[in-house]
């Protein structure tokens, strides 16, 4: 009998139960995300959610990033919209596809390192320009208005639109801002006075619901969230003829920026995902493979372009995933709710989800970060995420990623003609695994670093000794002390010897 209650048992993984609670987490966080990116990048609600489910269930399946959840990322509305407003939904489609093949070449290329070599800076830079172009462009959303197509555009805009708001004359403008600021307002407080039983609900979700049944009861002439009474009616494939257009240069050139911006985001959130669990790691090109997979279903099924995504990855581990079966339930979750309950959707107020948007968007404009590397690394990582910002929200995406690259190799520029990395690797005096580092510790030898700490086992104690390093920029700096933290969290004990050093000791100093 105990041999068939053991049998019985091991039906199904001891994580399932907390994958099934998780997904279901994920699916409350994303919902309302899937929909208001869609909204924000100028496409139909369904567009987000297609994706939504793209990302889930089938990335999911093929994923090199056990928690990260894929979908559409808040980081790419601003050029999508660009895109549809310039070129079409069709060329979108088509955008998206041939990104997908761009990601899938790479991945094949073992090229997905090379991400993790993209500065820090650069990165939360372009992500803070692209929250602050969010906010301007879902606050015209927020009126009822439609934003307009470009940042500055937006930014002049704004007291004009505030000006003609004018409460008790029945405006439209005024029930949605009312309907808005009322899911801002339910989104954070209810992250302040959230019980711990119900801490797991999120700020997103109450928001949404709150100014949802505020508009069924009240009743007010806003506009709505428009869903198709069946999602494939929404789906709107590329016909042989737009398959041509592939190689156009504009098409091309676009999709490769895609490619680009959605992969460093991808990997770099996988990265940020690795750190806050201490199960299996990203396998950067397996992960690259999957989202090509995933973004080219998405072209072909009228979708967003999708990225791993932040904080549905992060909701998602701290609400105890074991395995990618949470993300692909998060999927089948979108998938049912928008089969079975359409008419749900079609309450929402658009307001409501530009309200969460402006939200998530403002969260993007990290100043925090911008600190930290002023505190940690001096003026120039600094001025690297200021350049970034700026250019992003002064003239697109693409110019500003460019502008912060080039002045990021500004640090090499001292060491151009000695940029080698060297590594040794022994077993030191009192079982100490000692690692030696030489030479220039740059983004440019990032990838070689990464990967020779990666295989280090864990367990006892390790020893890093820096000995002639002409170099260590900001982004080696930032990955030596993310790896540290890792170490530590699974009981690895990590020492530097830094050799006298001043600058490294003050590079690594929050685990020196």
């Amino acid at each position: 009998m105990s041999n068939v209650g053991t049998h019985h048992k091991s039906w199904l993984p001891a994580s399932t139960g907390r994958d099934f609670i998780a997904s279901l987490v994920v699916f409350l966080v994303a919902l309302p995300l899937c929909m208001g990116i869609a909204v924000a990048s100028g496409m139909p609600a369904e567009a987000g959610l297609i994706t939504g489910i793209i990302g889930g269930i089938l990335v999911g399946l093929l994923a090199g990033s056990p928690l990260q959840v894929s979908g559409p990322a808040a980081g790419l509305a601003v050029l999508v919209f660009e895109i549809v407003q310039e070129q079409g939904v069709v060329a979108l489609g088509l955008i998206v596809l041939l990104a997908g093949a761009f990601q899938i070449g790479a991945g094949v290329l073992r090229i997905g390192h090379w991400f993790r070599a993209i500065s820090p800076a650069v990165v939360h830079g372009m992500l803070a320009g692209i929250g602050l172009l969010i906010v301007l462009s879902q606050i015209h959303v927020l009126l009822d208005r439609s934003p307009l197509p470009s940042g500055l555009a937006n930014l002049s805009a704004v007291p004009g639109a505030f000006i003609d708001l004018t409460p008790g004359t029945g405006d439209s403008k005024v029930a949605a801002f009312a309907l808005g600021m009322l899911t801002i307002v339910s989104f954070l407080l209810w992250e302040k006075i959230r019980p711990q039983k119900l801490r797991l609900v999120p700020g997103a979700l109450i928001g949404v619901v709150a100014a949802t049944l505020a508009a069924f009861f009240l009743d007010p002439d806003v506009k709505r969230v428009e869903v198709p009474a069946s999602l494939f009616a929404g789906m709107s494939l590329p016909g042989m003829g737009d398959l041509s257009r592939l190689l156009e240069p504009q098409i091309l050139l676009t999709a490769f920026v895609i490619a680009f911006i959605a992969s460093a985001e991808t990997l770099l959130s996988a990265a940020a995902v690795d750190r806050m669990h201490d199960g299996p790691r990203t396998q950067y090109n397996k992960e690259l493979v999957a989202q090509g997979v995933g973004n080219m279903a998405c072209g072909l099924a009228g979708g967003l372009p999708m990225t791993g995504v932040i904080v549905r990855s992060s909701a998602n581990v701290q609400a105890g995933a074991i395995t990618r079966l949470s993300a692909i339930l998060h999927g089948i979750w979108i998938l049912a709710f928008v089969a079975l309950l359409p008419w749900l959707l079609r309450e929402m107020p658009t307001a409501s989800l530009a309200g969460v948007l402006v939200v998530t968007g403002w969260r993007l404009v990290s100043l925090s970060h911008a600190k930290h590397l002023f505190q940690q690394y001096g003026a120039l990582p600094a001025a690297i995420w200021a350049l970034t910002f700026v250019m992003v929200v002064l003239t697109d995406l693409l110019t500003g990623v460019l502008v912060g690259l080039a002045l990021s190799l500004l640090e090499l520029i001292p060491h151009i003609r000695n940029l080698k990395l060297g590594m040794k690797h022994k077993d030191g005096d009192d079982d100490v695994a000692e690692v030696e580092i030489t030479g220039a510790a740059t983004c440019v030898n990032l990838p070689k670093l990464a990967n020779q700490l990666d295989q280090i086992p864990d367990g006892g104690r390790i020893r890093l000794k820096f000995r002639d390093v002409v170099c260590l920029d900001h982004t080696c700096a930032e990955m030596i002390t993310e790896w540290v933290s890792r170490k530590e969290r699974r009981g690895t004990s990590v020492e530097f010897d830094t050799g006298g050093d001043p600058r490294i000791g003050k590079f690594l100093h929050s685990h020196g």
